[in-house]
């Protein structure tokens, strides 16, 4: 059973990841409000895992900011795209997630939403505004948003 028939069967428990690809994300061409991506992500189920992925170039502010809007932050000197990658594909293969949500507009994440679906995880693509949607992302998804 696909994740709509069981949020209407009253289901509604499903066990959300929510990974955000801060860099992608946190640009101010997008205006986009951390509240705003978690809210879209928590009206699919319950958060099990929030995490917001940043380069150690992320201010201490952002990095409140993001903590105090219920986000564990990762931080990593390599690169971004693998750490939630390897994360989000980690929380898919250990059965921890019922769906994964994605926030970014990489088209880099289009195998880790392929290899979740693929073991019948239902996964959510969240973009940051028109501009920075990724149609190969957003089709790959079973499901998606634009951020307004």
């Amino acid at each position: 059973m696909g994740l709509l028939e069981r949020l209407s069967a009253g289901g509604g428990t499903e066990r959300v990841g929510l990974f955000v690809d801060g860099p992608n994300v946190l640009r101010s061409k997008f205006d986009v409000d951390l509240a705003d991506v978690r809210g879209v992500a928590d009206e699919r189920g319950r958060l099990v895992i929030t995490r917001l992925y940043l380069d150690e170039n992320a201010t201490s502010g952002l990095i409140q900011a993001a903590e105090a809007n219920g986000f564990e932050v990762v931080t990593t000197s390599g690169d971004v795209d693998v750490k939630l990658a390897v994360d989000a594909t980690a929380a898919a293969v250990d059965d921890r997630i019922d769906l994964l949500a994605i926030a970014s507009r990489d088209t880099d994440f289009k195998p880790v939403v392929e290899a979740a679906a693929r073991r019948g995880i239902e996964t959510f693509a969240i973009a940051p505004g028109e501009y920075g949607r990724s149609d190969a992302l957003r089709t790959a998804a079973h499901d998606a948003v634009t951020l307004e």
